[in-house]
Order: C-alpha cells, then structure tokens, then sequence
C-alpha cells in the first residue's frame, strides 16, 4: 500500500487482525496527518485492550497510529421520533424491548429483525392481492422452491416495499436492503458519532464539528503534485528596472552633451556622430533587461516565445554598435599614426559607419540563419518535487522557463567567437595607439578599460548565470547588473573626461606638449614629445609627416645654435678676428635664415628679415657683387665691414625668432655683443616667435 502510494485505507477484519494492522501502520509511518483509515464499526467497546498483548507495540504507539480512523456500522435503531409502521416510535419500540429482554444479552440486530417481520408480512399480503387479482385457481398455499413464477411474484412485491420501521425507512433494491449507515471517529481513546448516510436519499449529514482530522484538511486520495512556475520576484524587477532607467536618462543626457557641443573642437575631434552610435548602443543593451525579466508570469506562453528571440537580437546589436563604434574610432587614429602611405588620405566619418554597418552585417547574418535554421522556443524544465511550505498535504514540483533550441551550444559559440574577436582587434588597436598623445583623438587607455571591465564581468556574469539556471530570481539578477555595469563603465569611459576637459580646458585636449631643448638636455632630446598647436579633423592625415619634419629642423636648429653663440663671441672679442670666421660659419648663417624662413612664414618679423635681404641677398655669403669685382678688397661685401654690419642687423632677428623658443636670450636683448647665456631673465614669448608646425 505505501509503495502505491494509498491514503485511503479501507480494511475489513476483526479485532485481532486489527490490532497487527494498526501496529504495522505505525512502523511502517502510515498514518497521521496524510492517512485516513476507515474500518467495521461493530467492534466491542475498548477491543484494543483484548488484543494488544497479541502485538509487538506499544499501547501509546497503536493508540497513535489508531487516532482518527472512522469506524462504519448500520444504524441499530433509528434516531427520528416518528411513529413507525407498527404504531410505536424507535424509542418506545427500545424501551418495550429491553423491557421484555430483561438481563437477557442483546443483539445489535433485533431492530432489524423486527422490520424484517413487517417485510414478510407485507410481501405476502401484496402477493396474495397479487394472485387473487389474477390468477384465482393458484394460491399463496401452492408455494414451493421450484415455483419461479411464483418466487418472481414475491421478489416484485418485496422490492415494492416501503415503510417506515424502528431502523429507519425500510427498502429494497434489487433484492438489497437500503439501510442508514453510522459513521463513528475514534478520537482520545474513544469512538464518537461524527454522521450518517441515509442511502434511500442518498444523503449524508455530518453533525456539526465533530469529525477531526488531524492535518489542516481531509487527506488526499494520492499525493498530489501541483506544477509551480518558478518566477521573477516583483520588487526585484523594479529595483532593476529603475537601474536601468537611471542608465538610460544618463545616456540621454551624453546624447543631449555630445549633439549641443558637436561644433567645439574637442568633440569635433573625437567623431561626434561615432560617439552617437555608442551611445545608442548602450542604450539598446539597457532596454534588454526590461526584457530579460519578463516571464509567464507577466507574459503568455507565445508572447514570451516571441521576447526569447527579441531580446537576443537587441543585446546583440547594442554590444556591436556600442564598441563597434568605438573601435573603428580607434582604427581611424591608427591607421593615420601608424599607416604612412595613408598619409595623404582623409578618413572620413562615412567610411567609419561602413565599417560599423559591416559589423552589424555580420551579426544580422549570424542571427537570421539562427532564426531560420534552428530558432529558439520556449522549453519548460522540471525540478524535484518538494514539500509545501505552507504545510498543506501536497508537493511541489517547480518548472522554470527557458529560451533554447537544439543545438544552443553551437549558435551560442559562434556569437561568442565573434564578440571575442571583436573584442581582441580593439584590444590590439588601443595598445597600437596608446603613445598618441592628443587625448581629443586617443581613447585608447580608455578602451582598454572598458574592454577589460566588460570582459571580465562578462566571463563572470556567463558561469554564475549558467550555474544558478534553477534560480530565475539569481541569474535575472546577476545577468541585469553585468549589463548595468557595463554599458554604464563603457559610457562613462567615452564622455565622463570629454565632459571634464570641455568645463575645465578645452584647448588642452587639442593640444601636445611644447619642445624644450637646452644643451643640458641632450640625452632627452630623442624622447621628447613632438608639439602640435591645432589639429583639423580634415588634415590630421599630414599630422605624422609634419611633426617628424618639425622635429628634424628643431634638432637643426639647436645645432646652428651653437655655431652662432661661437660667431657671436668671436665678433664681441676682437672685431679683428672676424677675417678669420670660417666660410662654414657663413653657410650656417644662411641654413639659420631658410629655416626662419620655412618655421614662420606669417611672423611680422618676417617681413624686415625679407626686406633686408632683399636689400643685401644672403644667397650666396661666399660669393662677391659683380659691380664690385674691380674694386678694393676692402669694399667688398664679404669684407669684415660689411658682415658686422648685416650682422647687426640680422642677430636681433634671430634672437627674436627662435632663441626664446628654447630657452635662449630674452627677446627684449637685442644687442647682438650679448651671449645668450648671460641674459638676466627669460620669459615666454607670443606664440608668433615659436618654432611650428603651420598648416594644420
């Protein structure tokens, strides 16, 4: 019976055999709460305590196992006060009859075999009337056992019969008494009236209160097994859900930053319709987890069918356009820093979305041949039952949702791949243009950032989410935070220091740092970063070439540098030794002008140096005028006289064009017999006077 799993027992035997049963019943843990038992209700009063000795339990423990069984016995005698066929009410009929018993011992049938005396009698009188009205030469006196017409005549007016006797209304159907039964529950040691079933009216009455059973409810036939759908929390939805609208308004107002100030430089720099796409992008993965959190108990089975595969192809999208967006960002600064042959060609915004469209391409292939060929459906998993916790006699068993398909691990692979190599070509990127040193153009040390930061919490996110899959509320959680965490770490990243930069500097951003080259400083020279004044988003493709050319003449500069303080100095010693300067020191000279002349070519100082030159040409400082090569040596233009007197004029121009620039004489000396060494002071001059980059 347990193997069967039986809760209802229905046991016919005597007192003895009961007494086994119940004992049995009680190691065996078949009874209380779950068990109802339901046995003859003839036996004798206390017919435990006859037996018990019989058995092998305890009298605590068979009384325990025996609480609550429902005993069942006919009725002896009726327990309505109405008068009965013969005239006499059930209780008269009882006290007449005790009275004529006297100490005689009584039989529970006696009732039953006064009704059945009237049922006799009765039968013959509707047989007699019976064959008198039909047959006059047979008699009720020709009867016999092999008579069946007869016996057919008696058994038709037997079922006929209907009255009320001293056991309650008496009637037969199909040859069988239709009784009243009595129902009694041993409670405390004791049997007690708890109803009765009345099956001529088919009725049953329980008197009021009296049945106990000893769990919450009757006992169930079986166990019953109730499905329970394992769902997301309510409060837990709309704690994240409000999350995920805080990320959202933050996204807005980037969008709202990023579109006010497209116009100023550093964000006109930092490709403002690329920084759009990423913004979308993170807004796109925040909308999936108001999907991931819908279930069946928000949704329909087909409607949730429907989300399994919208909310796969959101994610996917937002991650792509995200750090699509970002990479190809990334490849722009790249390919114009790393690239020479792209020196000359201008990347623009256009061939940055084509990218970005082609990487959307790939994931819109990928996902529509996972919709076609295997698509996702709804499956229902099933757990071990487990008991009610409200105590109630039934079990649980949970189901729980999920969105797969038949080869889910294959699809999910090749997503991953993907979204892996993604993420390892902009890790390449970023460490590529990690020297690049114009925060406007180089997000690189933030990519890695983010990359890093998505990429861990995404390998942590997929295996405590794969491990909690019977957890709904756990793994909606930890799946919800890994997209808050990242989409909200990527977005700050990207705007939080253009925001910074653009309140605090906004210039700084657009700008590298200066040159300073001194004669201590030699052994940096070759570590130091090349200086860009302005950089237009139209040219930076020229940015590589012009800071290695700028840096050579720099170098040619501090070169000529010293030769000039040693022709300075010898002019301030003895005017006479001038005879003696070299014909290098003549060509350094002019190496100085041209390259004055190429560094700044819309310096006011340019127009004096221009007009003296073009006054006395320095082309050629070795060379004589030919209107002067019959006269004395003396006059010539390459006589001591006449290179003091240019360089008179000549020196304070130099100084004032690039001396100050690296730390030089002020440009206020203008006395040409002064080292630039022995200045008191130096300053920083207009930009006008620096050595630069033009043109961009």
């Amino acid at each position: 019976l347990q193997g069967n799993d039986v809760r209802i027992i229905l046991g016919q035997f005597d007192e003895e055999m009961a007494v086994k049963v119940f004992c049995c019943a009680y190691d065996e843990e078949m009874y209380g709460s779950k068990y109802q038992w339901i046995i003859p209700g003839w036996y004798e009063n206390l017919w435990w305590e006859s037996w018990i000795n019989s058995s092998q339990c305890l009298s605590k423990n068979l009384l325990a196992a025996m609480e609550g069984y429902i005993g069942v016995d006919f009725e002896p005698l009726s327990s309505k006060i109405i008068k009965t066929i013969s005239g006499r009410t059930p209780q008269q009929y009882e006290k007449e009859y005790n009275a004529k018993r006297g100490d005689g011992q009584s039989s529970k049938f006696h009732g039953y075999a006064y009704d059945g005396i009237w049922v006799i009698a009765k039968t013959l009188q509707r047989a007699m009337k019976y064959l008198n009205a039909t047959n006059k030469h047979q008699k009720i006196e020709d009867f016999n056992y092999t008579n069946h017409k007869l016996g057919k005549i008696f058994l038709d007016a037997m079922n006929e019969t209907n009255f009320f006797g001293v056991t309650g209304q008496v009637v037969f159907r199909n040859g069988e008494r239709m009784g009243t039964i009595k129902f009694t529950q041993f409670q405390e040691r004791k049997e007690v009236k708890v109803g009765e079933y009345n099956a001529v009216a088919d009725t049953l009455e329980i008197i009021n209160n009296s049945i106990r059973f000893q769990g919450l409810e009757p006992p169930k036939d079986k166990t019953i097994i109730q499905e329970e759908l394992r769902k997301i929390s309510l409060p837990l939805y709309s704690i994240l859900s409000a999350l995920t609208i805080l990320g959202m308004i933050m996204a807005s107002a980037f969008l709202f930053f990023n579109i006010k100030n497209r116009n100023q430089k550093l964000i006109k720099m930092s490709s403002p319709y690329m920084n759009n796409l990423i913004i979308l992008g993170g807004m796109l993965s925040y909308a999936s987890i108001f999907l991931f959190g819908l279930d069946g108990s928000f949704v329909s089975e087909k409607t949730f069918e429907t989300l399994c595969t919208v909310r796969t192809w959101i994610l996917t999208v937002g991650y792509t356009t995200a750090f699509g967006a970002m990479f190809a960002k990334t490849w722009r600064v790249h390919a114009i820093f790393k690239n020479v042959k792209m020196k000359k060609k201008i990347i623009k915004d256009q061939k940055l979305l084509v990218i970005v469209g082609g990487m959307l391409l790939i994931d819109l292939c990928i996902l529509i041949c996972w919709q076609v060929v295997d698509p996702l459906r709804r499956t229902v998993e099933k757990y071990n039952m487990e008991p009610d916790p409200a105590g109630r006699d039934i079990s649980i068993r949970p189901i729980l949702e999920h969105c797969e398909n038949t080869h889910m691990t294959i699809w999910l692979g090749i997503v991953y791949a993907y979204k892996g190599l993604l993420m390892l070509f902009g890790c390449f990127l970023a460490w590529e243009t990690r020297n690049v040193s114009i925060p406007a153009l180089n997000d690189s040390k933030y990519i890695g950032m983010s990359v890093y930061n998505v990429g861990i919490m995404c390998i942590i996110g997929a295996a405590v989410s794969f491990l909690t899959r019977d957890q709904p509320n756990v793994q909606f959680c930890i799946v919800a935070l890994v997209i808050i965490f990242c989409s909200t770490i990527t977005l700050c990243l990207v705007f939080v220091p253009k925001l910074i930069t653009l309140r605090t500097n906004p210039d700084a951003a657009t700008q590298n740092r200066r040159f300073q080259f001194t004669q201590n400083q030699k052994k940096e020279d070759s570590k130091t970063s090349t200086s860009v004044t302005s950089v237009n988003q139209a040219s930076t493709s020229r940015l590589e070439g012009l800071q290695s050319e700028n840096h050579r003449l720099r170098m040619k500069i501090t070169e000529l540098d010293k030769d000039l303080e040693e022709v300075t100095m010898q002019l301030q010693d003895t005017p006479e030794k001038t005879t003696y300067i070299k014909q290098n020191h003549y060509q350094d000279l002019n190496d100085i002008l041209s390259i004055r002349n190429f560094t700044d070519s819309k310096d006011g100082e340019k127009a004096i140096l221009k007009n003296h030159l073009d006054q006395n040409p320095p082309a050629q400082w070795g060379s004589s005028d030919p209107s002067r090569t019959s006269k004395d040596p003396i006059e010539d233009i390459n006589s001591p006289e006449h290179i003091q007197r240019r360089l008179s004029l000549q020196l304070p121009i130099l100084h004032h064009a690039y001396l100050p620039s690296i730390g030089g004489v002020d440009a206020s000396c203008a006395s040409p017999c002064v080292s630039p060494s022995a200045s008191p002071r130096h300053r920083h001059v207009p930009p006008s006077f620096r050595v630069m980059v033009s043109g961009l």
